[in-house]
């Protein structure tokens, strides 16, 4: 699936700000900055995780990566940043979709790109447009756009 997706967003994502905001392993983000993203915030609540994301950034030496322990949620509710990219892949069984997408349309560039990863497909609602889906075994993925209004 990373290996689409990249494929959509193109190799080269020199000069864009990018967020992966369930960073996890940190594969999205880390992937990101080796493509040249001028930055990428990686948010991971997980105090354990976010040790790891911190020493494998650091062995990288990807001095484009900033690291934000807390919860997604939290940061996207403060929507005071403006991305190209966002990474969406939170827990499957929880409802933090449905929250975070209404918050993350207002910390899209006008031509951003949101990329959600879900256990089943997800309804994007009137404000988006699907730019590609997929679906890899029980994993759904979408890179989404926001409307642009005529």
């Amino acid at each position: 699936m990373r290996e689409t997706l990249f494929n959509w967003l193109g190799q080269d994502l020199t000069g864009r700000r990018c967020l992966d905001l369930f960073a996890g392993s940190g594969a999205l983000g880390i992937e990101a900055a080796s493509r040249g993203a001028a930055e990428v915030v990686m948010v991971e609540s997980n105090r354990a995780v976010f040790r790891a994301l911190q020493e494998n950034v650091q062995k990288l030496k990807l001095s484009n990566i900033a690291l934000r322990n807390e919860d997604g949620l939290n940061f996207a509710s403060r929507g005071n940043e403006q991305f190209d990219v966002i990474f969406l892949d939170p827990p499957f069984q929880s409802d933090y979709l449905e929250k975070l997408i209404p918050l993350l349309a207002r910390q899209l560039t006008a031509e951003g790109l949101l990329y959600i990863e879900s256990g089943t497909k997800f309804e994007v609602g009137t404000a988006w447009q699907v730019y590609r889906q997929g679906r890899a075994s029980a994993v759904h993925y979408q890179l989404l756009q926001r409307k642009q209004n005529d």
